[in-house]
């Protein structure tokens, strides 16, 4: 009988621990899972074609979580670390309430699966508007200079945008000008006083044009336009 329980109570201990083995190698292997996730592969600048669409992504995703309003202006940018699967790098540019801002974002890729998933998103700070530094004309003896700039910066929108209402207020026609592209911009800036040059491409009725526009502004002072013509190279 004593051997009987003695037999039952080492089968018991054994069991208990084969247990405790399985527990321990399972939270040995979920922790070097999420280790490997974290560390595998070093940070490289990215290549990534969807770069643009991930940090798109990354926005949308944050103002579903936070019922927030940010709009998605441009990745600044990209960086990737191979993981399982691609964990993408990002600063990306959003306009707040009108504000510049950036935010760092962390974005999970497994192509194979169609799985993508926000890791991060936090608040990196404000993004300045173009500066002297940012357009290679610094004063203090450099020479300005014109220098190319996306055409989605809010910045130039804006100056975009008066131009069209100017080019309107100028015109003689009843029918509205439309801002349908801005096809090309560069900027200046010395000191506090800002310069856009841009090729629009506007509608009017079922016509399509081009126009050719340099808008000034001075910091804290409205947009002027100060030149335009026509572009009567083809659409």
């Amino acid at each position: 009988m004593n051997d009987s329980n003695s037999s039952r109570s080492y089968s018991n201990a054994q069991f208990l621990i084969l247990i405790l083995v399985s527990l321990t190698t399972t939270a040995i292997l979920i922790g070097t899972q999420f280790q490997v996730m974290a560390t595998l592969g070093g940070l490289s600048d990215s290549n990534c074609a969807e770069i643009d669409n991930l940090g798109r992504f990354a926005v949308e995703q944050h103002n579903k979580k936070e019922n927030a309003v940010l709009e998605f202006a441009r990745v600044v940018k990209a960086q990737e670390q191979l993981v399982a699967g691609t964990l993408h790098h990002l600063t990306i540019e959003v306009i707040d309430a009108g504000k510049k801002k950036l935010y760092d974002a962390k974005v999970w890729v497994k192509p194979w699966l169609n799985f993508k998933d926000l890791q991060e998103f936090k608040h990196a700070g404000d993004s300045p508007t173009f500066t002297s530094s940012d357009l290679g004309c610094k004063s203090g003896g450099h020479s300005p200079g014109w220098k190319e700039v996306p055409v989605h910066d809010p910045a130039v929108q804006h100056a975009a945008n008066h131009a069209i209402t100017s080019i309107q207020q100028r015109s003689n026609s009843l029918l509205p000008y439309v801002l349908q592209e801005i096809l090309h911009a560069k900027a200046e800036v010395i000191d506090e006083f800002e310069k856009y040059n841009m090729l629009l491409k506007v509608k009017r009725g079922e016509k399509e044009e081009k126009f050719n526009v340099e808008v000034h502004r001075k910091k804290e002072s409205g947009f002027l336009l100060n030149h335009m013509e026509q572009d009567h190279s083809k659409c």
